[in-house]
Formats: structure tokens, C-alpha cells, sequence
């Protein structure tokens, strides 16, 4: 039997609208010329960004997928090594920015952001390195935000998941860096130039002026150069935001 040609594999967790961060990472990823994975839950969205990416020459795949239900998050990877090839790169983008002061918060509320943000978070990231490890390379880079490192109201939910997945992430590069793979984190510092916000909130685009806001291709550019970097000189922690950003 003639062996399979082995190729190479991206996956990203939390690809929605094709204007969105996801969308920019799933396109950046197949332009480099891998097979890209886009997970989220909406079929229609996905088949969309998918067939933007094939328009450009690129190599994609669409897969609904609950991130918070280890099945589902199983089922992507082992779809996409046994249809791709070797796995090399995993982004994890799934999140939801909700807010509410603590005392309307409902325990609902809390952990429903906790499960999206820092638990699927867990998973992917422990599938992902139980199917890198036999390869011995890989980088796993996930999504962070201003939460991740503060917390104010009403964002205190939000914020404390956003702070947990940090901790899972910074505990898995320590565990897995000598093993080979790359795992990172990047915040993102700042209102993101997409569909969500600018439908939600399209007052703050001319607020915020020329540059005022974070270019989703230019975010994708980041986290693709954490993905080349040598492994002499690795990065964990990447944050990124307008030049005219407060912080």
C-alpha cells in the first residue's frame, strides 16, 4: 500500500464571521498553505469562510463544534489529522465578551463564560498536545484580551475567565516547551476592527479614528510570527494594540 502524503494542518477554534478574528487567522493560515480546520456553531457562517478561503486558492475545512464538550473537540482533531496530515499549528479564539454587574449576575452567567472561555480552552489545548507530542512540534496560541490581565467591572466575569485560561496556557508552555511545542498567548489590548463590535457599536470606529482600533490582519500577522518563531527564541506572551491605546 503507497503511504499517504503527509500535510500540514491548522485548526481554529472560534471562526465565526469572516470578519472577525477567527475569519482573519483561518485565511491567514491557508494563504501559508495549511489545510485549515474552522470550528465553531454556526454551519452557514463556516461554509461561507470556507469557501472564501477556497476562492483564494487555500485548502479549508468547516467543522461545527461545541468547544465546551470534549467529543466534539475530539472528533475535530482526530478529523483533522486523519484527513490533513501532521498538526501543526491550533488556535484557540472561542470566547464571549458578555457583561453584567455582579450583583444581576446569575450563576448561569458566570459559568457559561467560564466553560467558553477557559474550559474549552483546557480542551483544546490538552487534545491538541496529546496529538503534537508523537511528533515532537506544534504551536497551540490562544486568545487573550485586557481581561486577561484586569478585571474591572462590568467585565468581572468575563475577566475571570479570560485570567484562568491565561493560567492554563502559561502552565502548559512550562509543561510541553521542552517537549517541542509552542504554546502562546496573545492579548489583545483593545477594541478589534470586525463585524461584532462595528455592528454592536459603530459609534466607536469614528471615535477612535484612523488606527484607533485593531486591524484584524494585522493580529493574524502576530500570531503567525509566533508560529515561525526559532525555537531558540520563543515567545509565551504577545500583546498587541493601537499605537494610541491607553494601557
Amino acid at each position: 500500500m503507497a503511504q499517504r502524503d503527509v500535510g500540514h494542518v491548522a485548526v481554529v477554534v472560534g471562526a465565526g464571521a469572516s470578519r472577525g478574528l477567527g475569519g482573519a487567522l483561518a485565511r491567514r493560515f491557508a494563504r501559508e498553505g495549511l489545510h485549515t480546520f474552522v470550528a465553531g456553531r454556526t454551519q452557514e457562517r463556516l461554509d461561507a469562510l470556507v469557501g472564501e478561503i477556497e476562492a483564494e486558492g487555500g485548502q479549508a475545512t468547516a467543522v461545527v463544534t461545541d468547544t465546551t464538550q470534549s467529543r466534539d473537540v475530539i472528533r475535530l482533531l482526530d478529523r483533522a489529522l486523519d484527513e490533513g496530515g501532521s498538526l501543526d499549528l491550533v488556535a484557540y479564539n472561542a470566547g464571549n465578551n458578555r457583561f453584567s454587574g455582579l450583583l444581576d449576575m446569575d450563576d448561569d452567567f458566570f459559568e457559561e463564560l467560564w466553560r467558553l472561555c477557559c474550559f474549552g480552552g483546557f480542551l483544546v489545548g490538552r487534545e491538541s498536545v496529546r496529538r503534537m507530542l508523537p511528533q515532537g512540534s506544534g504551536s497551540i496560541l490562544f486568545t487573550g484580551a485586557t481581561a486577561s490581565i484586569r478585571a474591572r467591572p462590568p467585565f468581572t466575569a468575563f475577566a475571570s475567565a479570560k485570567a484562568a485560561l491565561r493560567g492554563v496556557v502559561h502552565g502548559m508552555a512550562r509543561e510541553f516547551g521542552k517537549q517541542g511545542i509552542h504554546v502562546g498567548h496573545v492579548i489583545v489590548d483593545g477594541m478589534i476592527d470586525g463585524d461584532q463590535l462595528n455592528t454592536r457599536f459603530p459609534q466607536f470606529k469614528q471615535e477612535k479614528g484612523e488606527n484607533g482600533m485593531l486591524d484584524i490582519d494585522a493580529i493574524a500577522d502576530a500570531f503567525w510570527s509566533l508560529h515561525v518563531q526559532h525555537p531558540s527564541a520563543w515567545t509565551l506572551e504577545l500583546d498587541v494594540r493601537p499605537y494610541k491605546e491607553q494601557f
